[in-house]
């Protein structure tokens, strides 16, 4: 593509527009997170509030599942539907409908209908597949809209840097819910023990004010221009990518206007969507983005597996005696301890290190330290960790969030919005994350499944821990060997260049001035490294 504007969109220098982008794209990213990390003390809340009568007190493994897993099912939806959308009518036009569905099933959430246990749960499991549908949405948009805005020099900065707003989404998660925990504790009358039925308004109260970042960025949401790739590209109005990148970016006109009129009609698309032709060219790239989500999502999710362990040894320990509240707040605090030591700091080093190493070598090494963590925790579980849950395997369960986040859990986000076309980047983010989700699903049940058949001391089985925690070392390394031989690297190049589309390829494209067709061959993985070194 040799488009004026898009080249000056590729050389643009880093301004304010390209931050306040950041902000309002991770928007909806900072709200996946804070929901999803504000469940697990939620969860010590409903079990006091909806499960005290049989004395246990604790939420069944089976609804903790569920409640997870129908979120995530929401999530496979949206991003499948809103990826197709962005494609179909515009990035722009289905942006704020996805964040206005995330505000709207964040409040509908709390305010669950009636005080059944069985309504409450029914409502509010049903409010939150609404919201995974709208979170799934804002993952292949935020990713899509942030690549054409950037500068290919520090896309993938740009792009880590809107994920990273899934770290400060579960550091407010954590924040929001002790302060409101110490606020409704210090207010409460309710013996040692007892569950105050103002505990009802306490988990409910968390999960409103999760929408409120989100719901103050939509206002700028709107205010977007559509980006000059999709306008120049998909809707073939070159004239008009010009004028919106005028609005936003501090360029003169005379710089991104064409010197010649180009064609009002050029030709239409060679070929569709998941034709033939789409999987000779694109299929290897799907396959890898798809696979790696995958994958990633199966062990990410499964960090379950022994987070219970965690919590039985640092937070259940008073026993059935402490309060809602105080269980709440010790869950919250500590994913608080957990977010600013590992999760934080990986996403941020990716970020640094995303434009400089590439995200082939980052994701394999991501995989392969992962892998590591696991069978360090795994192979010796049965003997030593089931019974010595301590500092050591605190510091290996920081690691395993620090390489997901300095890893495939980023930069699978990322490599789907560079590679794919146009005209088909959104639906293959989409494609690819709703893949990643199916995974994150197995993972969540893997949580069930391996969590059963209970010790007496409330632990899971030592041999099926071995077994499932060996296993995600496995899908770890599997991730290395797919990492390896499929992904390209889309480090340093303009989205036209990762497209595999260029003279050869049959696609239309515009060069000085005129319209062109071609054909190309495949890039392979070696020679796409050869192009960026």
């Amino acid at each position: 593509m040799a488009l004026k504007v898009l080249s000056a969109l590729d050389a643009a220098k880093i301004q304010l527009y390209h931050f306040k982008a950041i902000i309002v794209a991770g928007m909806g990213l900072f709200t996946d997170a804070y929901d999803l990390f504000c469940i697990p003390p939620i969860i010590k809340l409903l079990g006091r509030i909806y499960y005290d009568q049989k004395g246990h007190k604790n939420t069944p493994t089976v609804v903790v599942s569920a409640l997870v897993a129908i979120a995530l099912l929401g999530t496979v939806v949206g991003q499948l539907v809103f990826g197709r959308l962005g494609d179909r009518v515009g990035r722009r036009r289905v942006y704020g409908l996805s964040l206005g569905l995330m505000v709207f099933s964040s409040i509908a959430c709390g305010f669950s209908i009636c005080r059944n246990r069985n309504c409450v749960l029914l409502s509010l499991g049903f409010f939150r597949f609404l919201l995974g549908v709208g979170i799934g949405g804002d993952y292949p948009l935020s990713a899509t809209i942030m690549s054409e805005f950037a500068n290919k020099k520090t896309r993938g900065a740009f792009i880590a840097a809107v994920f990273s707003m899934q770290g400060l989404g579960i550091l407010a998660s954590s924040i929001v819910t002790i302060v409101i925990c110490k606020i409704f504790e210090a207010a409460s009358k309710a013996s040692d023990g007892q569950t105050p039925e103002e505990a009802d308004i306490a988990w409910r109260l968390i999960l409103m004010l999760g929408s409120i970042p989100a719901a103050m960025t939509y206002y700028w949401r709107m205010m977007m221009p559509e980006t000059a790739r999709y306008t120049a590209l998909v809707e073939q109005n070159v004239v008009q990518a010009a004028m919106d990148m005028r609005k936003v970016l501090d360029v003169p006109m005379s710089q991104i206007a064409e010197d010649s009129p180009l064609p009002s009609n050029p030709p239409p698309p060679s070929y569709p969507l998941l034709s033939k032709r789409f999987f000779r060219r694109h299929g290897c790239d799907l396959f890898s983005c798809a696979a790696s989500w995958f994958l990633v999502d199966v062990v990410f999710y499964s960090s379950n597996l022994f987070q219970s362990q965690i919590y039985h040894r640092f937070i259940d320990q008073p026993g059935n005696d402490a309060s809602a509240y105080n269980l709440a707040f010790r869950v919250a605090g500590f994913q608080a301890v957990l977010a600013i030591s590992s999760t934080i700091p990986g996403y941020w080093v990716t970020v640094y290190f995303i434009d400089r190493i590439g995200r082939v070598k980052i994701q394999m090494i991501g995989f392969f330290f992962m892998a590591m963590v696991y069978f360090a925790i795994g192979i010796p579980y049965k003997y030593y960790w089931s019974e010595k849950i301590g500092a050591g395997f605190m510091v290996l369960y920081a690691l395993s969030f620090f390489f997901a986040n300095f890893g495939p859990n980023t930069t699978t986000f990322i490599v789907p919005a560079e590679l794919f076309p146009a005209r088909f980047r959104s639906t293959c983010h989409g494609i690819s994350g709703a893949v990643g989700k199916v995974g994150a699903i197995i993972g969540t049940v893997g949580f069930l499944w391996a969590s059963r058949n209970q010790n007496k001391n409330g632990k899971p089985s030592p041999e099926r821990m071995t077994a499932a925690l060996v296993f995600l070392g496995v899908v770890c390394l599997v991730g290395v060997v797919v990492t390896y031989f499929f992904t390209r690297e889309t480090m340093g190049r303009s989205l036209e260049e990762n497209e595999n589309e260029d003279e050869y390829s049959g696609e239309g494209y515009f060069q000085q001035g005129r319209w062109v067709t071609g054909t190309c061959s495949l890039m392979t993985h070696s020679s796409s490294l050869s192009n960026v070194n």
